[in-house]
């Protein structure tokens, strides 16, 4: 009898420490294999064992230098249910801890799993917002940190996320001469230390690269890049005039005092005229006797995009589109024109204005409140 114990006893015991372990960690069972058209498609999904699968609930994760900065950043964008920070993609043999991670030999990053209802926010504004506040150009660092750890890198975990990454990356490597950022499946990841979670709102002056600023303006979004898809370049070429084809896609500008909306005064928005995705409003429009459009700031800060311009021996501020990545022109500071010194000088044929009339029946209605 005593026999019968000790085996059940370690038996069960056995079990236990196995059920254990399979919750500690997390793997990925199959990642790719190469389809017929030499492309890398995924023939198993990847799987976080740590994660459970919740109903109406999708997942992404992001390395984005310290994970501090970057859960406490997406944790403000509205429609994110859950952050975790953890260690993605290091050596499989080993069992990352913050003093193995630090060292620069696991292979592991820095890696926040973000769960987000997709009804809510699209995995589009959650992508658009992590490239917002990385610098895609260096590699193994982010701002003051160092190592291999601080890697940047996108990691899904389905084919529908795999399809939308890679669309999101294409108009992101357009706006960058050089394109560091890791791009693929998770392969594993395991939640860090409870000291590293929330760490930010536990100790709200730690160091992070991401600013409050930046924390500020994705909590405040309210215009969905998901809702206003980039066009194939065939769409875009057939529906674009020559000269909107030129300005949005060749940064060309177009002249002062003879386009469409420099003397517009009417009440409505302006929207990307690739994409749809509202811009501007004609409440922050203001005469600035140059000939274009001119705006003192846009209806959602995270819905423009700033790039250095050095051509015709000039410095200045490029302003391209979120979604689209439409040239749009470029934007001044301390403008005596301006009611609060800032000059978005933008190109008409960049534009299309929705009258505030037909606001509601073109699907903007949400923005009846940004037009006085």
């Amino acid at each position: 009898m005593n026999i019968i114990r000790y085996l059940f006893v370690t038996v069960l015991m056995l079990i236990l420490i196995s059920a254990c372990s399979t919750n500690m960690t997390a793997t990925v069972d199959q990642l790719t294999e190469v389809g017929e058209d030499g492309k890398n498609v995924m023939t198993q999904l990847p799987i976080d064992r740590a994660y459970m699968e919740k109903e109406g609930i999708d997942v992404i994760y992001l390395a984005g230098g310290c994970f501090w900065g970057m859960e406490k950043l997406m944790q403000s964008i509205s429609g994110v249910k859950d952050v975790v920070s953890g260690y993605a993609n290091g050596r499989a043999e080993v069992e990352p801890t913050y003093n193995k991670v630090i060292t620069g030999n696991t292979g592991y990053r820095e890696t926040v799993r973000v769960e987000y209802d997709p009804s809510i926010v699209s995995l589009d504004a959650i992508l658009f917002a992590y490239f917002n506040v990385i610098d895609p150009t260096i590699s193994n660092a982010q701002g003051n940190d160092k190592g291999t750890q601080y890697q940047t890198g996108v990691y899904y975990v389905d084919e529908a996320s795999q399809y939308t990454v890679e669309r999101i990356i294409a108009i992101e490597r357009e706006r960058s001469e050089v394109f560091l950022v890791e791009i693929g499946p998770l392969e594993r990841f395991y939640t860090a230390e409870e000291y590293h979670q929330n760490y930010l709102d536990k100790n709200p002056s730690g160091y992070c690269h991401i600013s409050p600023n930046e924390i500020r303006l994705s909590s405040e979004m309210i215009v969905d890049p998901g809702d206003y898809l980039l066009p194939s370049e065939n769409k875009i070429r057939e529906a674009l005039t020559d000269l909107q084809y030129n300005v949005t896609q060749n940064a060309a500008t177009e002249p002062a005092f003879n386009n469409a909306y420099w003397d517009n005064h009417a009440r409505g928005i302006y929207v990307d005229v690739v994409t749809g995705e509202p811009l501007f409003s004609s409440s922050d429009k203001f005469e600035s006797g140059t000939g274009w459009p001119s705006f003192s700031r846009p209806i959602d800060e995270s819905s423009v995009r700033f790039l250095s311009d050095n051509a015709q021996g000039m410095q200045r501020i490029e302003v391209r589109s979120r979604a689209g990545n439409s040239h749009l022109g470029h934007v001044f500071y301390n403008d005596s024109s301006s009611p609060n010194g800032t000059r978005y000088c933008i190109n008409s044929a960049a534009l299309r204005f929705i009258p505030y009339d037909e606001m509601i029946d073109e699907g903007y209605g949400y923005l009846l409140d940004v037009v006085e």
